[in-house]
């Protein structure tokens, strides 16, 4: 058992992360808010990746909702350290109601997803910014520069580049039950936009895994067998993946439009490809490549066009 860090440790520790805090709130909102996204984006593919796995072996629905019990498990040691009251919403209903949007996704998302392959399963999500950008305008009007609409659409060709010539159509009706998971997913994301005009980024997740993991429960039960102690680990750092994740897509929404940040969902597709490569040895194709320089590109260019501002 390694011994506890010294109090010269720990406050070294400490001061760096203020540091690191002091330097990125120096940033324009619109680059902190696609920096966010970006981290949500790194998280939320290692959490699919083994999300992935573990629904294979167990029924769906369980692996759902474990999934959202350990994150609120995780999240309870914060909340009961701050108080009950620092985390009580404003808007009870408006947090049941995007719980309730999300589980719906979930469980579109966790019918297909045993069924068809990774890169149809990311093809396919990638529909979702182009659904919320069109929720941004009809529901927020927010302002629809010419620069999200082509940054959105050059992500979505490079996506096109990397994952067309490995589609295959094999998951049958499986296609269709993950791509209607999108305008669900996106409208739980809207939710989430305008909870954030009232309500802290912290309050918003630990809500959202008490109403996933209430709504999920029942499903869970009708097929529920025993995790093995390796699945258990899994589902905890699951649950610490997932949490970090929608904290950070939080923190983006509140400091941006969601509209600005929806083309940096297209380096998903880049994490996905570095993390195959390091942890399975899976090489990148000559599409992935030329895909990725595509999809990175858009992204840089609309991050400098953002903190420009409009003209």
């Amino acid at each position: 058992m390694s011994p506890p860090a010294s109090p010269r440790k720990r406050h070294f520790l400490a001061r760096r992360a203020q540091v690191a805090q002091w330097r990125m709130s120096r940033l324009d909102t619109a680059t902190q808010a696609l920096l966010w996204s970006m981290s949500a984006g790194l998280l939320f593919v290692v959490l699919n990746s083994i999300m992935r796995g573990l629904s294979m072996v167990l029924d769906p629905f369980q692996t759902q909702f474990l999934r959202y019990l350990l994150g609120l498990g995780v999240m309870l040691p914060l909340v009961l350290r701050s108080g009950l009251a620092a985390y009580r919403p404003r808007n009870i209903g408006g947090q049941f109601t995007r719980g309730a949007v999300h589980t719906a996704g979930l469980c579109l998302w966790f019918i297909a997803v045993p069924h068809i392959t990774l890169a149809d399963t990311t093809a396919i999500g990638f529909t979702g910014p182009i659904f919320i950008m069109l929720g941004a305008v009809l529901v927020f009007k927010e302002p629809m520069r010419w620069e999200r609409w082509l940054a959105a659409a050059i992500g979505f060709g490079g996506v096109l580049i990397v994952v067309g010539p490995k589609l295959s159509g094999g998951g049958g009706v499986y296609n269709l039950v993950m791509l209607a998971s999108a305008p669900v997913f996106a409208a739980s994301f809207l939710i989430t936009k305008a909870l954030t005009r009232y309500e802290r980024a912290a309050v918003i997740v630990v809500w959202q895994s008490i109403t996933v993991t209430l709504f999920s429960l029942p499903l869970a039960l009708l097929h529920w067998q025993m995790p093995g102690p390796g699945q258990w680990v899994l589902f905890l750092l699951c649950g610490i993946l997932g949490s970090a994740g929608h904290y950070c897509l939080t923190r983006s929404y509140a400091a941006a439009d969601i509209s600005a940040t929806q083309s940096v969902k297209f380096l998903d597709l880049v994490w996905a490809t570095l993390i195959g490569w390091l942890a399975f040895g899976d090489m990148p194709s000559n599409s992935t490549l030329v895909g990725g320089v595509v999809i990175c590109a858009a992204t840089i260019w609309i991050a400098r066009r953002e903190a420009r501002g409009p003209r």
